[in-house]
């Protein structure tokens, strides 16, 4: 019997080095934030703050696997990653992250220099705090979701070049989104992980602890998520019919997280790690739709 020979080109290779997928959620992230934030959209810093959020994240993610490639290697969904089976060398894999790195950050600087310092912030916290913590502690989510959850509120200090309530707000909205879809994926592949050295559940097994700190936690973001309909929150509101609409999507998320806390099962742990990436992609359109039927 042959075996399979499964080819990989180089650009297929770049795409998994920069998590391709992944690396465009966090650029659409960002647009969201940037639309948010201004009445006129000027397309040339739109265009900037994608191609320089790419590099940024594509960045940290070369970086990441250059850092667990050992681990990499054990596991069943990232033993074929670029670096793990030696279709891309350390070296190539280190040239590649520093120069998206200089890239990116080169690129987000020309938008403005707040753009540019918080892109340097997540990068670093991703390389040098969350992924060096992962085989440590469960605090590397708390670590991780800091960097994680600057790319919404990111757009919008790169429309406006300041830090104030809005982009504080985007951000805590994407960072207690965070725990659930994070510990819901730990669960998942807690085995996985186990055998890589890796533990991101809180209490560091799955039991009913850690399913009710998903619930916890899953409220905590529902409720920064409506937090703008009260108008206390600058420029940054929502009208009452889209605060209805995100808190409705936000029960689905609740309703799966009780039933994983009842049930224990990986089955309700993916539908919570799938309504988690539902909710956040749909919740940043209402925001957008929501900010131009003012």
């Amino acid at each position: 019997m042959e075996a399979v020979v499964v080819k990989h080109n180089i650009l297929d290779d770049l795409k998994q080095l920069t998590k391709f997928g992944l690396s465009l959620s966090v650029v659409f992230s960002s647009i969201a934030g940037y639309l948010l934030a201004v009445d006129i959209v000027d397309f040339k810093i739109l265009l900037l703050l994608s191609i320089g959020g790419y590099c940024m994240v594509g960045a940290s993610n070369a970086f990441n696997q250059i850092i667990e490639r050992v681990p990499d290697a054990v596991m069943k969904r990232t033993m074929d990653r670029p670096i793990p089976t030696g279709r891309i060398s350390v070296n190539v894999a280190m040239a590649i992250a520093v120069t998206l790195t200089l890239i990116g950050l080169t690129i987000l600087y020309t938008i403005n220099e707040k753009t540019a310092l918080f892109g340097a912030i997540s990068i670093f916290l991703y390389t040098s705090a969350y992924t060096p913590l992962k085989p440590v502690s469960p605090l590397s989510v708390f670590v991780g979701a800091i960097p994680g959850a600057i790319p919404f509120m990111l757009g919008w200090v790169a429309a406006t070049g300041k830090f104030g309530i809005e982009p504080g707000m985007l951000f805590m909205i994407q960072f207690f989104w965070q725990f659930p879809h994070f510990w819901a994926i730990g669960w998942l592949q807690f085995d996985e992980y186990k055998k890589a050295g890796f533990n991101l559940m809180p209490t560091g097994e799955k039991n009913k602890k850690a399913s009710k700190l998903i619930i916890i936690y899953t409220i905590f973001m529902l409720i920064v998520s409506i937090f703008p309909v009260f108008r206390i929150t600058g420029s940054l509101y929502l009208l009452p019919v889209s605060a209805i609409i995100i808190f409705a999507l936000g029960l689905v998320m609740l309703y799966y997280g009780v039933k994983l806390h009842k049930e224990q099962s990986n089955l309700m742990a993916r539908k919570l790690m799938l309504s988690s990436v539902l909710y956040i992609t749909l919740i940043q359109i209402i925001f957008v739709i929501d900010k131009f039927l003012h």
